[in-house]
């Protein structure tokens, strides 16, 4: 029988809430993902394994002659023997290693195993297990990790003849959200929420066969979302050729098994700074260049500037803040024929001075930049401000009425409110698609504004941006029907946090100060 969804995203729960005797939820990943992956890995190769044994006469096969056959017809990777020939001998599966449960050393094995198999597959899974430090005692006892395994063992076996890679690869990903959510700011470094990552792969429309690059991949969310997208639209999803660059290692991991999830092979994932050693390259050393590129970067990054680096169109950002350096990166990764490119990014990149204005303007001058699309704030886990989509074009890309200026869209009241964050919701993402796809009249405004709750939109021209000094702030352009007027009950809320913040801090103070027999101040 089929399995669900809600199925197997609730077995699988189970099985990591395990994990909250010995570590906080934000670390939950570490350990349930390769474990996950390994059982979906040797409950396929098991499948597969079986179909050979029912449909071959093993008798009348040599081993040589055996293995050739199962790894030619059945098998696309191979589950080794730990220790082969020795009294130790055990495969690396999943189902191997459980029987082993209640003996010590479980962890050993289970990092034997997963070693294993990354060595038998070097093409395929070289590094895809991470550090792997969980595997150690001190980290995690054998009783503990004994309990998720046994609990992970009670979901259904995890392969193409028992469950869909849909239904896998959403299993996959509603762990990702939970983790996220339970994580705080931490989930930022691996996890941009899904509805903004729908949205940027809708502003870019991938298209079969095309190239699709993130250079600050995480979990790989926005490579897969490009396929979906493909897939959603009647294409063929695994057509799409996909690139990421993550510099955490175990993230990296974390996003090839995530692809492999959603049954995408053609993918690579390298590991690595972007910025300091970009890791796709042509052969003269230049940046590899890609039909789409996405990418959520780390906001206002501190990073050792470039020193000489072709890709510093404009001049070289500054210390203090990575972002438009990420933007550079991008731009010189467009194919120059067809390239296009979305990057979410703090609002400080659109009217910051100095090193960042010389690169703005120089982006501008180069009629690269298209579209700046404002968002609600507190849409992600690591920050509550709000940020904004900048979509780029190779130079020749535009079309026709979109060469002398750049699209401004006012998103940042469309949300709605979640538990922990705001989110965007599906009609949220249609409008904005709906209004980067409008057509505007010569003032810049709408031709056809969808009724009287269209979205805030203008066409501006070069020439206004350059007399505002090149200035991209979006309330310079986009002026509403009537002054925004603040929440009253907001202020108050946000007045009544900062005053208990201070006589917080001012508490804290004056018993360090009696501490040190300093007298004289009054709360």
């Amino acid at each position: 029988m089929a399995v669900t969804q809600q199925e197997i995203e609730n077995r699988l729960w189970d099985a990591a809430d395990e994990l909250r005797v010995a570590m906080p939820e934000a670390q939950y990943s570490s350990v349930v993902f390769p474990l996950m992956f390994w059982k979906y890995l040797s409950d396929t190769w098991e499948h597969h394994h079986q179909e050979f044994l029912e449909e071959n006469d093993l008798v009348s096969l040599s081993a040589e002659e055996a293995r050739e056959i199962e790894y030619r017809d059945y098998q696309s990777f191979e589950i080794p023997c730990i220790y082969p020939g020795t009294v130790a001998e055990r495969r690396a599966s999943w189902s191997s290693i459980l029987a082993t449960i209640t003996q010590p050393g479980l962890g050993q094995r289970v990092r034997a195993s997963l070693q294993a198999i990354e060595t038998a597959n070097p093409g395929k899974f070289s590094r895809l297990f991470g550090s792997m430090t969980w595997t150690s005692e001190e980290v995690l006892s054998g009783e503990v990790l004994a309990a998720v395994m046994q609990a992970m063992d009670h979901t259904p076996k995890m392969h193409e003849g028992n469950m869909s890679h849909d239904v896998l690869g959403g299993a996959y990903e509603y762990l990702l959200k939970r983790f996220s959510d339970g994580s705080g700011t931490r989930a930022g470094q691996f996890f941009t929420p899904r509805e903004v990552v729908e949205l940027l792969v809708e502003l870019l429309e991938p298209r079969g066969h095309e190239s699709v690059y993130d250079p600050t991949c995480g979990s790989g969310g926005m490579l897969i979302a490009s396929a979906n997208l493909l897939k959603a639209h009647g294409g063929r999803g695994y057509t799409l050729k996909l690139y990421g660059q993550e510099a955490v290692p175990d993230t990296a991991g974390v996003a090839r098994m995530n692809l492999f999830m959603h049954n995408l092979t053609q993918f690579q994932v390298e590991v690595g700074d972007t910025l300091k050693d970009p890791r796709f390259k042509k052969p003269d050393g230049s940046v590899a260049t890609f039909d789409v590129i996405l990418a959520n970067p780390p906001y206002s990054l501190k990073w050792k500037p470039w020193t000489n680096d072709p890709r510093a169109l404009g001049g070289v950002a500054p210390q203090s803040s990575a972002d438009w350096a990420f933007v550079q990166h991008m731009i010189a990764s467009m194919d120059p024929k067809k390239g296009r490119a979305g990057v979410v990014l703090p609002h400080g990149v659109l009217f910051r001075g100095g090193q960042e204005a010389a690169i703005r303007r120089r982006v501008l001058d180069d009629k690269l930049l298209e579209a700046v699309i404002g968002l609600p704030a507190n849409l992600f886990y690591n920050t509550s401000i709000p940020t904004a989509i900048l979509v780029f074009r190779a130079p020749g890309t535009k079309t026709l009425e979109r060469q002398e200026g750049v699209l401004f869209v006012d998103a940042s009241k469309r949300f709605a409110k979640a538990k922990n964050r705001n989110i965007l919701t599906g009609a949220d993402i249609a409008d904005i698609v709906s209004a980067y796809h409008s057509k505007f009249d010569a003032d810049g405004n709408p031709v056809d504004p969808d009724g009287d709750d269209a979205l805030a939109a203008r066409f501006v021209p070069t020439t206004e941006i350059v007399a505002n000094g090149y200035d991209l702030n979006i309330g310079r352009y986009i002026k509403q029907v009537a002054a925004e007027q603040e929440d009253l009950g907001t202020l108050i809320k946000a007045y009544n946090l900062a005053r208990a913040e201070r006589q917080r801090t001012e508490k804290r103070m004056l018993a360090v100060l009696a501490e040190a027999g300093i007298e004289g101040f009054d709360e």
